[in-house]
């Protein structure tokens, strides 16, 4: 099994939000249904970014890695500064 650490993009809302999954288009399409939770409020989100890994652990550590104020800059210089 793979996991995936992934990047989600709200255009409308410039939101991102960062997690992790071990199926990234179920994941994806879960937040875009607004069923619940943080996401729900800022749909629809764009997949900007992701990476797969070999274990849970591994994805979990990039996934924290992303979520901080380096990681977080990351994101915003380098990835969405690309669209």
């Amino acid at each position: 099994m793979k996991y995936s650490t992934y990047v989600l993009h709200s255009p409308e809302y410039d939101k991102i939000y960062i997690g992790y999954t071990n199926n990234l288009e179920r994941r994806f399409h879960f937040h875009n249904k607004g069923i619940q939770g943080w996401t729900a409020k800022y749909i629809p989100w764009e997949l900007v970014y992701h990476e797969e890994f070999a274990t849970k652990t591994e994805a979990m550590k990039r996934e924290k890695e992303l979520k901080s104020y380096q990681g977080r800059k990351f994101i915003r210089e380098e990835i969405l500064s690309q669209r």
